[in-house]
């Protein structure tokens, strides 16, 4: 009579051996698709539209409607620990900035309110702060990527006639495409939480 043991060892490792390259291939396909982790360094930012963070919070379903919509792919949901705002949506412009899409889905989409249909040009998400002492331009480098590419364009950033960048506060949606643009380490522009 065969060894029961070492033909279940073999089987067994045969099986192993057959499964874990289609492990590895299905846990690197379902990790891209995962939600992101919070930046704990960094302030949230709300999509477009959001109501002031208490009613926000309030409000928000956390149904994911706005982070499945989002033709930019820039919500995602928050992975956290702390359950009174696990699972809202938030933007990192150093991940993927709002580029205030022509759709501005992720407010049509909403089912609760937390999120306000507005005007591109009423959406305020933060607000982008120039810092000369890392710029390009202050060494005399003709980089042009933050106003370049600032999907609200010469209402929000530009170039003053000496050359240095300026932000419009009123015309800045903070979407953060600046912020995400810029070739700087650390970077020449960020976006900041507006202030209440």
């Amino acid at each position: 009579m065969p060894d029961e043991t070492g033909r279940r060892g073999f089987f067994k490792e045969a099986l192993n051996q057959l499964i874990q390259p289609v492990a590895e291939f299905l846990d690197d396909r379902i990790s891209d698709h995962l939600p992101a982790e919070a930046p704990s360094n960094r302030p949230l930012f709300r999509p477009p539209g959001a109501l002031p963070e208490v009613e926000f919070l309030e409000k928000c379903h956390r149904c994911g409607n706005c982070v499945k919509n989002c033709p930019a792919n820039a919500i995602f949901p928050l992975q956290t620990t702390q359950p009174d705002i696990a699972n809202t949506p938030y933007i990192d412009p150093e991940e993927q900035p709002c580029v205030i899409c022509d759709s501005l889905a992720c407010m049509y989409v909403c089912p609760s309110g937390a999120l306000q249909t507005v005007y591109a040009e009423d959406i305020k998400i933060g607000l982008a702060i120039f810092r000369a002492e890392t710029c390009l331009r202050t060494k005399d480098v003709d980089c042009t990527y933050c106003v370049d590419t600032c999907p609200i364009g010469e209402d929000a950033i530009h170039f003053t006639s000496a050359g240095v960048v300026e932000v419009i506060d009123a015309g800045c949606t903070g979407c953060g495409v600046c912020q995400y643009a810029c070739p700087t380490s650390p970077k020449s522009i960020v976006i900041e939480p507006l202030t209440a």
